[in-house]
Protein backbone atom coordinates (compact mmCIF):
# COMPACT_ATOMS: atom_id res chain seq x y z
CA UNK A 1 0.00 0.00 0.00
CA UNK A 2 1.07 3.67 -0.81
CA UNK A 3 1.34 6.99 1.62
CA UNK A 4 1.45 9.69 0.20
CA UNK A 5 2.11 12.75 2.13
CA UNK A 6 -0.02 15.73 2.17
CA UNK A 7 1.84 18.18 4.99
CA UNK A 8 3.69 17.21 7.80
CA UNK A 9 1.48 15.50 9.76
CA UNK A 10 -1.27 13.27 7.42
CA UNK A 11 -1.44 11.32 4.40
CA UNK A 12 -3.33 10.02 1.80
CA UNK A 13 -3.80 6.02 1.60
CA UNK A 14 -6.40 3.84 -0.10
CA UNK A 15 -9.03 2.37 1.96
CA UNK A 16 -9.63 -1.33 1.33
CA UNK A 17 -12.60 -3.49 3.18
CA UNK A 18 -10.16 -4.81 5.95
CA UNK A 19 -9.93 -1.42 7.37
CA UNK A 20 -13.72 -1.50 7.72
CA UNK A 21 -13.55 -0.90 11.77
CA UNK A 22 -11.57 1.56 11.71
CA UNK A 23 -13.73 3.58 8.93
CA UNK A 24 -16.90 2.73 10.70
CA UNK A 25 -15.39 4.42 13.95
CA UNK A 26 -14.25 7.29 11.61
CA UNK A 27 -17.79 7.66 10.08
CA UNK A 28 -19.05 7.49 13.72
CA UNK A 29 -17.66 9.90 14.71
CA UNK A 30 -18.17 12.11 10.89
CA UNK A 31 -22.12 10.79 10.83
CA UNK A 32 -23.17 14.50 12.56
CA UNK A 33 -21.53 16.42 9.65
CA UNK A 34 -21.34 13.58 6.86
CA UNK A 35 -25.00 11.80 6.84
CA UNK A 36 -26.72 14.70 5.56
CA UNK A 37 -24.50 15.00 2.37
CA UNK A 38 -23.42 11.60 1.37
CA UNK A 39 -25.33 8.70 1.17
CA UNK A 40 -23.55 5.91 2.05
CA UNK A 41 -22.59 7.43 5.30
CA UNK A 42 -26.43 6.31 6.23
CA UNK A 43 -25.69 2.70 5.40
CA UNK A 44 -21.95 2.24 6.66
CA UNK A 45 -24.41 1.85 10.41
CA UNK A 46 -21.99 -1.38 12.11
CA UNK A 47 -19.29 -3.86 10.85
CA UNK A 48 -21.28 -5.65 7.71
CA UNK A 49 -22.52 -2.14 6.07
CA UNK A 50 -19.23 -0.29 6.25
CA UNK A 51 -17.53 -3.31 5.13
CA UNK A 52 -19.87 -3.75 2.19
CA UNK A 53 -19.62 0.48 1.20
CA UNK A 54 -15.83 -0.51 1.05
CA UNK A 55 -16.01 -3.30 -1.01
CA UNK A 56 -18.25 -1.41 -3.86
CA UNK A 57 -15.17 0.68 -3.99
CA UNK A 58 -13.13 -2.15 -4.23
CA UNK A 59 -14.77 -3.65 -7.14
CA UNK A 60 -15.29 -0.23 -9.10
CA UNK A 61 -11.73 -0.28 -8.53
CA UNK A 62 -11.12 -3.40 -10.07
CA UNK A 63 -13.53 -2.47 -12.55
CA UNK A 64 -11.63 1.00 -13.22
CA UNK A 65 -14.93 2.73 -12.48
CA UNK A 66 -14.09 4.54 -8.88
CA UNK A 67 -11.47 4.88 -6.10
CA UNK A 68 -11.48 5.41 -2.55
CA UNK A 69 -8.53 6.91 -0.13
CA UNK A 70 -8.53 7.86 3.25
CA UNK A 71 -7.08 10.86 4.64
CA UNK A 72 -4.99 10.63 7.76
CA UNK A 73 -3.98 13.02 10.48
CA UNK A 74 -1.07 11.95 12.99
CA UNK A 75 -2.34 8.27 11.95
CA UNK A 76 -5.85 8.81 12.67
CA UNK A 77 -8.16 8.70 9.80
CA UNK A 78 -9.98 11.79 9.76
CA UNK A 79 -11.68 11.83 6.41
CA UNK A 80 -10.95 10.93 2.54
CA UNK A 81 -11.94 11.29 -1.30
CA UNK A 82 -12.81 9.27 -3.69
CA UNK A 83 -14.12 8.94 -7.82
CA UNK A 84 -17.59 8.30 -6.77
CA UNK A 85 -17.83 7.98 -10.77
CA UNK A 86 -14.54 7.07 -13.39
CA UNK A 87 -15.62 6.70 -16.81
CA UNK A 88 -12.92 6.58 -18.80
CA UNK A 89 -14.84 5.84 -22.26
CA UNK A 90 -16.70 9.88 -22.14
CA UNK A 91 -13.77 10.58 -20.14
CA UNK A 92 -15.86 12.07 -17.50
CA UNK A 93 -15.27 11.42 -13.64
CA UNK A 94 -16.76 12.50 -10.58
CA UNK A 95 -14.76 13.60 -7.41
CA UNK A 96 -16.43 13.46 -3.56
CA UNK A 97 -15.10 14.13 -0.34
CA UNK A 98 -16.14 14.04 3.77
CA UNK A 99 -14.42 14.76 6.73
CA UNK A 100 -14.76 14.61 10.52
CA UNK A 101 -14.17 17.28 12.45
CA UNK A 102 -10.65 16.92 13.80
CA UNK A 103 -9.91 16.48 9.83
CA UNK A 104 -11.13 20.28 8.94
CA UNK A 105 -9.12 23.29 8.59
CA UNK A 106 -6.01 22.21 7.28
CA UNK A 107 -6.72 22.53 3.42
CA UNK A 108 -6.79 18.81 3.46
CA UNK A 109 -9.58 17.66 1.51
CA UNK A 110 -8.55 20.11 -1.07
CA UNK A 111 -5.53 19.17 -1.33
CA UNK A 112 -6.16 15.50 -1.82
CA UNK A 113 -9.15 16.03 -4.02
CA UNK A 114 -6.31 17.94 -6.27
CA UNK A 115 -4.17 14.57 -6.27
CA UNK A 116 -7.07 12.98 -7.91
CA UNK A 117 -8.51 15.57 -10.39
CA UNK A 118 -4.56 16.19 -11.07
CA UNK A 119 -4.08 12.66 -11.71
CA UNK A 120 -6.99 11.92 -13.98
CA UNK A 121 -6.15 14.63 -15.93
CA UNK A 122 -2.48 14.02 -16.18
CA UNK A 123 -2.12 10.03 -16.31
CA UNK A 124 -5.38 9.16 -17.89
CA UNK A 125 -6.19 11.99 -19.95
CA UNK A 126 -9.85 12.43 -18.42
CA UNK A 127 -11.76 15.87 -20.03
CA UNK A 128 -13.86 16.55 -17.21
CA UNK A 129 -13.79 16.16 -13.61
CA UNK A 130 -17.49 16.73 -12.17
CA UNK A 131 -18.80 17.78 -8.56
CA UNK A 132 -22.47 16.90 -7.53
CA UNK A 133 -23.47 19.02 -4.69
CA UNK A 134 -26.72 19.46 -2.13
CA UNK A 135 -27.51 23.42 -2.69
CA UNK A 136 -27.12 23.37 1.43
CA UNK A 137 -23.56 22.02 1.66
CA UNK A 138 -21.78 25.00 1.93
CA UNK A 139 -18.40 23.27 2.98
CA UNK A 140 -18.56 21.09 0.11
CA UNK A 141 -19.12 24.16 -2.28
CA UNK A 142 -16.43 25.92 -1.07
CA UNK A 143 -14.32 23.08 -2.06
CA UNK A 144 -15.41 23.19 -5.34
CA UNK A 145 -14.46 26.89 -5.57
CA UNK A 146 -11.10 26.20 -4.27
CA UNK A 147 -10.50 24.10 -7.21
CA UNK A 148 -11.12 26.34 -9.54
CA UNK A 149 -14.19 24.81 -10.68
CA UNK A 150 -17.18 25.91 -12.50
CA UNK A 151 -20.92 25.63 -11.49
CA UNK A 152 -22.32 24.57 -14.17
CA UNK A 153 -26.26 24.61 -12.96
CA UNK A 154 -28.63 23.55 -10.29
CA UNK A 155 -31.00 20.47 -10.70
CA UNK A 156 -33.88 21.69 -8.75
CA UNK A 157 -35.81 18.91 -6.33
CA UNK A 158 -33.24 15.91 -7.46
CA UNK A 159 -33.22 13.85 -4.64
CA UNK A 160 -34.98 13.21 -1.33
CA UNK A 161 -33.42 12.84 1.70
CA UNK A 162 -35.56 12.11 5.04
CA UNK A 163 -38.83 13.24 3.85
CA UNK A 164 -37.72 16.44 1.99
CA UNK A 165 -36.50 17.36 -1.51
CA UNK A 166 -32.74 19.06 -2.28
CA UNK A 167 -31.40 20.63 -5.15
CA UNK A 168 -28.59 19.39 -6.51
CA UNK A 169 -25.98 21.47 -8.01
CA UNK A 170 -23.09 20.30 -10.75
CA UNK A 171 -19.45 22.28 -10.59
CA UNK A 172 -16.60 21.18 -13.10
CA UNK A 173 -12.83 21.79 -14.53
CA UNK A 174 -11.94 20.70 -17.74
CA UNK A 175 -8.84 19.63 -18.72
CA UNK A 176 -7.94 22.68 -20.48
CA UNK A 177 -8.09 24.80 -17.32
CA UNK A 178 -6.40 22.50 -15.35
CA UNK A 179 -4.25 23.41 -13.18
CA UNK A 180 -6.36 26.29 -11.69
CA UNK A 181 -4.50 29.47 -12.24
CA UNK A 182 -2.38 30.46 -8.86
CA UNK A 183 -2.56 26.05 -8.11
CA UNK A 184 0.52 24.48 -10.16
CA UNK A 185 3.83 25.52 -12.00
CA UNK A 186 4.35 27.79 -15.23
CA UNK A 187 6.74 27.10 -17.73
CA UNK A 188 5.91 23.29 -17.91
CA UNK A 189 7.18 22.25 -14.88
CA UNK A 190 4.88 20.11 -12.81
CA UNK A 191 2.65 21.22 -9.62
CA UNK A 192 3.52 19.51 -6.72
CA UNK A 193 0.18 17.92 -6.79
CA UNK A 194 0.61 16.81 -10.44
CA UNK A 195 3.78 14.95 -9.36
CA UNK A 196 2.30 13.57 -6.20
CA UNK A 197 -0.39 12.61 -8.41
CA UNK A 198 1.56 10.56 -10.82
CA UNK A 199 2.91 8.46 -7.48
CA UNK A 200 -0.70 7.66 -6.56
CA UNK A 201 -0.67 5.94 -10.65
CA UNK A 202 2.50 4.32 -10.52
CA UNK A 203 1.94 3.19 -7.15
CA UNK A 204 -1.50 1.64 -7.92
CA UNK A 205 0.11 -0.14 -11.06
CA UNK A 206 3.00 -1.80 -9.07
CA UNK A 207 5.47 0.45 -10.54
CA UNK A 208 6.71 1.69 -7.30
CA UNK A 209 5.52 -0.52 -3.86
CA UNK A 210 5.67 2.61 -1.77
CA UNK A 211 5.87 6.46 -2.46
CA UNK A 212 7.66 6.79 0.92
CA UNK A 213 11.26 6.36 1.64
CA UNK A 214 12.53 7.61 -1.81
CA UNK A 215 14.79 11.00 -1.56
CA UNK A 216 13.24 13.88 -2.94
CA UNK A 217 15.98 16.02 -5.05
CA UNK A 218 16.74 19.43 -3.65
CA UNK A 219 14.33 20.72 -6.38
CA UNK A 220 11.61 18.59 -4.91
CA UNK A 221 11.85 20.10 -1.72
CA UNK A 222 11.70 23.04 -3.15
CA UNK A 223 8.56 22.89 -4.91
CA UNK A 224 7.07 20.79 -2.12
CA UNK A 225 7.37 23.94 -0.30
CA UNK A 226 5.94 26.01 -2.56
CA UNK A 227 3.12 24.52 -2.53
CA UNK A 228 2.51 24.50 1.08
CA UNK A 229 2.96 28.17 1.22
CA UNK A 230 0.50 27.91 -2.01
CA UNK A 231 -1.56 25.59 0.28
CA UNK A 232 -1.32 28.56 3.26
CA UNK A 233 -2.41 31.34 1.32
CA UNK A 234 -5.20 29.75 -0.55
CA UNK A 235 -6.85 29.09 3.60
CA UNK A 236 -6.25 32.39 4.18
CA UNK A 237 -7.87 33.63 1.25
CA UNK A 238 -10.64 31.35 2.12
CA UNK A 239 -11.22 32.16 5.14
CA UNK A 240 -11.61 35.67 4.49
CA UNK A 241 -13.96 35.38 1.67
CA UNK A 242 -16.03 32.74 3.69
CA UNK A 243 -16.52 34.96 6.43
CA UNK A 244 -18.92 36.47 4.43
CA UNK A 245 -21.14 34.04 3.86
CA UNK A 246 -24.60 34.06 5.46
CA UNK A 247 -26.35 31.28 2.98
CA UNK A 248 -28.49 28.74 4.56
CA UNK A 249 -28.93 30.23 7.85
CA UNK A 250 -25.14 30.56 8.38
CA UNK A 251 -24.10 33.92 10.75
CA UNK A 252 -21.29 35.28 9.56
CA UNK A 253 -18.36 36.46 11.78
CA UNK A 254 -16.17 38.86 9.87
CA UNK A 255 -13.47 39.11 13.38
CA UNK A 256 -12.10 36.21 11.88
CA UNK A 257 -10.66 38.64 9.61
CA UNK A 258 -8.17 39.72 12.20
CA UNK A 259 -6.87 36.44 12.12
CA UNK A 260 -5.73 36.33 8.52
CA UNK A 261 -4.52 40.00 8.48
CA UNK A 262 -1.70 41.68 10.31
CA UNK A 263 -2.86 44.35 12.89
CA UNK A 264 -1.79 47.11 10.66
CA UNK A 265 -3.68 45.76 7.50
CA UNK A 266 -5.50 47.45 5.17
CA UNK A 267 -8.74 47.14 2.72
CA UNK A 268 -9.10 48.98 -0.29
CA UNK A 269 -11.94 49.81 -2.01
CA UNK A 270 -11.16 51.34 -5.54
CA UNK A 271 -14.57 50.87 -6.89
CA UNK A 272 -15.79 54.45 -7.45
CA UNK A 273 -13.58 57.99 -8.12
CA UNK A 274 -11.38 57.53 -5.74
CA UNK A 275 -10.19 55.14 -2.87
CA UNK A 276 -11.72 53.95 0.34
CA UNK A 277 -9.09 52.90 2.26
CA UNK A 278 -10.21 51.28 5.74
CA UNK A 279 -8.33 49.29 8.37
CA UNK A 280 -9.96 46.26 9.85
CA UNK A 281 -12.09 48.13 12.45
CA UNK A 282 -13.51 50.46 9.57
CA UNK A 283 -13.80 47.23 7.31
CA UNK A 284 -15.10 44.50 9.31
CA UNK A 285 -17.99 46.86 11.50
CA UNK A 286 -20.45 47.97 9.19
CA UNK A 287 -20.36 44.68 6.91
CA UNK A 288 -21.09 42.53 10.00
CA UNK A 289 -24.15 44.66 10.33
CA UNK A 290 -25.61 44.32 6.74
CA UNK A 291 -24.65 40.83 7.08
CA UNK A 292 -26.75 40.22 9.79
CA UNK A 293 -29.46 43.40 9.90
CA UNK A 294 -31.54 41.66 7.03
CA UNK A 295 -29.78 44.42 4.48
CA UNK A 296 -27.65 41.46 3.13
CA UNK A 297 -28.80 37.92 2.75
CA UNK A 298 -28.36 34.53 1.28
CA UNK A 299 -24.84 35.79 0.32
CA UNK A 300 -21.88 34.91 -0.80
CA UNK A 301 -18.81 35.55 -2.82
CA UNK A 302 -15.86 33.26 -4.12
CA UNK A 303 -12.91 33.02 -6.28
CA UNK A 304 -13.23 32.06 -9.84
CA UNK A 305 -9.07 32.04 -10.85
CA UNK A 306 -6.27 32.87 -9.01
CA UNK A 307 -2.76 33.48 -9.81
CA UNK A 308 -0.20 33.65 -6.48
CA UNK A 309 3.74 34.40 -6.85
CA UNK A 310 5.73 33.92 -3.89
CA UNK A 311 8.89 35.84 -3.85
CA UNK A 312 10.71 34.65 -0.16
CA UNK A 313 9.12 35.72 2.59
CA UNK A 314 6.28 37.92 0.59
CA UNK A 315 3.60 37.03 -1.84
CA UNK A 316 1.23 38.58 -4.23
CA UNK A 317 -2.21 37.04 -5.33
CA UNK A 318 -4.27 38.57 -8.29
CA UNK A 319 -7.67 36.96 -8.48
CA UNK A 320 -11.15 37.29 -10.29
CA UNK A 321 -14.32 36.96 -8.05
CA UNK A 322 -18.17 36.83 -8.13
CA UNK A 323 -20.77 36.87 -6.01
CA UNK A 324 -24.16 36.88 -5.23
CA UNK A 325 -27.31 37.56 -3.10
CA UNK A 326 -30.04 39.43 -1.96
CA UNK A 327 -29.55 43.32 -1.19
CA UNK A 328 -32.96 44.33 0.66
CA UNK A 329 -34.81 41.88 -0.96
CA UNK A 330 -33.52 42.25 -4.49
CA UNK A 331 -31.22 40.00 -6.14
CA UNK A 332 -27.93 40.49 -7.51
CA UNK A 333 -24.85 39.03 -8.89
CA UNK A 334 -21.08 40.62 -9.30
CA UNK A 335 -17.78 40.41 -10.27
CA UNK A 336 -14.62 42.20 -10.42
CA UNK A 337 -10.98 41.18 -9.11
CA UNK A 338 -9.04 41.47 -6.54
CA UNK A 339 -5.00 42.27 -5.36
CA UNK A 340 -3.76 40.84 -2.32
CA UNK A 341 -0.25 40.64 -0.25
CA UNK A 342 0.96 38.85 1.78
CA UNK A 343 3.66 38.83 4.79
CA UNK A 344 5.63 35.68 6.71
CA UNK A 345 5.08 36.56 9.76
CA UNK A 346 6.87 35.47 12.82
CA UNK A 347 2.81 33.92 14.05
CA UNK A 348 2.86 32.70 9.75
CA UNK A 349 2.16 33.81 7.05
CA UNK A 350 -0.53 36.83 7.00
CA UNK A 351 -2.50 39.50 4.61
CA UNK A 352 -1.06 43.03 4.67
CA UNK A 353 -3.30 44.51 2.31
CA UNK A 354 -6.32 43.74 0.16
CA UNK A 355 -7.37 45.91 -2.78
CA UNK A 356 -10.61 45.34 -5.24
CA UNK A 357 -12.26 46.98 -8.36
CA UNK A 358 -16.01 45.76 -8.86
CA UNK A 359 -16.79 44.80 -12.78
CA UNK A 360 -19.04 47.37 -13.84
Amino acid sequence: MFTLPLDDRADLRPLEPWQAPEFLAHMDRARDGVDPWIPWATFSTDLASATATLQRYADRLAEDSGRIYGIRLDGTLVGGVMFTRFDSASGVCEVGCWAEPAGEGRGLVTRACRVLIDWAFRERGMSRAEWWVASGNVRSIAVARRLGMTRDGVLRRRYPHRGERHDSEVWSVLAEEWPPAGEGSTGGTRSAEGARSADVHRSTEGTWSTAEGREASTADEREASTADVRAELDRLMGVFVGAFTNTDGRRPDLDVIRDVFVPQGRIIANVGPEPVIYDLDSFIEPRQKMLTDGTLTEFSEWEVTARTEIFGSVAHRFSEYRKSGYHNGTWFEGSGSKTTQFLRTPAGWRMASLAWDDAP
